[in-house]
This record gives C-alpha cells, structure tokens and sequence, in this order.
C-alpha cells in the first residue's frame, strides 16, 4: 500500500458546515420563485457548482429561464450566502478537523484543500483554518466541477505528490468520484449508503489518525 504523504480536504460538510447556509440561502430563493426546496433535493446539490445547482434547483421548480436571469438568481443567491458566513467563527470547524489537521502537519503530511467553493477563503479565514494548508485550490482556480478530478489534481501538483499517495476526504458523491478519477484514495465523510465508492467511510473526523488511517487502508 503506498504511503499516505498528502491529504486533500474539501471544505462543506468536512472540516466546516457551511452546508447549512447553502440550503437557507436556496431554500429562500426557491420561495421567491414560488415553490418549495426540501433538505432532500438539496442532497442533490452537494459537491456541484453554483451554475448546476441553480439549474437543478430551477428544474426542481419546473422553471425555465434564460441565461442572463439565471447569472442574477445565482448571484443573489450567493450574496445572502457570503451574509451568513461572514458570521462564521472557529466554533463550527466540525468536530476532529482542526485535531486531525494538525497531527498531519506534524507527521510532514502534506495538506491541501480540494473545494468547489468561490468563497472557501473568507470561511478559512473565519474560522482560523487558514494556517493548516500548504495549498488552497478552490473554486477560482478551477474550470470544471466535480467529479471531474480536475481539483484534486492541482491539489496534488501544488502538493509536489503523486496521486497514489494523496488521500482525499469528501461528504459528496460526486467529491468521492473526482478522487477516485484523479487516482487518488478517497475517505467518505457521512454514511455509507451515499457514498458506497468511498474507499473508506466514517460519520466524522473525530477519532480519525493517520495510523488507523493507515490500518484502514490496509485492510480494504
């Protein structure tokens, strides 16, 4: 088994729940527009970019409309977003994240993050994680949305790492399924039954350490 020398991290629903905010700022729009936006269509939206998510959110509504009112809606929709986590703070770093960060850069593990978001570094900064990562790859310096492995590629470039040895921790089907194209090993945040191509799957980052990581990889 190759050694585990980076560890690539998406952002929503791993080390932070800005996943929350997200919905809210959805949900509102989809009641602007006239119809309802359940937690349950917003599983769909996990891991994909803003523009897909929109057009998924409009379909859920039965909406069509042209490409310059969707470019307003999405925009909108962000504003009240960056609203709600610019009042983030270090209390909602999910539970483990920040423990687990920091036994990685004490073990000369390599840490990047792999995350869609546009605004991922107002909510690093936020919440004091800024400082744990060696590379930031975001939503601005890619050009194609998960699960084209595209992220974590870059993740692994800026990292100097050869995908065989990055391991990738994502809460999103289509985050699991970017790793798995970029050739990486791949830790599923959530449960089992939606993220079955995970390598391995836990509900959190609490308890995780590189040596049960290790075993774990060892044993699947």
């Amino acid at each position: 088994m190759s050694e585990i020398k980076a560890c690539l991290f998406d952002l929503d629903g791993v080390l932070v729940d800005t996943a929350k905010y997200h919905y809210i700022a959805w949900r509102e729009l989809a009641e602007e527009l006239g119809f309802q936006f359940t937690e349950q269509d917003n599983e769909r939206l996990k891991g994909v970019s803003r523009a897909a998510s929109l057009n998924i959110l409009l379909e859920i509504g039965g909406i069509e409309l042209p490409e310059a009112e969707k470019a307003r809606l999405a925009e909108q929709k962000n504003n009240r977003y960056v609203e709600y986590i610019a009042k983030m703070d270090s209390s909602e770093i999910l539970p483990g994240a920040l423990d687990f960060l920091k036994e990685c850069r004490s073990r000369g593990i390599k840490v990047a993050l792999g995350s869609a978001s546009k605004n991922a570094m107002t909510i690093l900064n936020n919440t004091g994680l800024t400082p744990y990562f060696d590379a930031i790859i975001d939503g601005t310096h890619t050009s194609a949305a998960k699960p084209d492995p595209e992220v974590f590629l870059l993740g692994a470039q800026a990292l100097s790492a050869e995908p065989a040895h990055c391991v990738v921790f994502e809460d999103a089907e289509a985050g699991i399924l970017a790793a798995t194209r970029a050739g990486m090993r791949s830790v599923g945040i959530g449960s089992p039954e939606t993220l079955s191509g995970a390598n391995i799957v836990v509900p959190s980052l609490a308890g995780i350490t590189v040596s049960r990581l290790q075993e774990s990889f060892a044993s699947v």
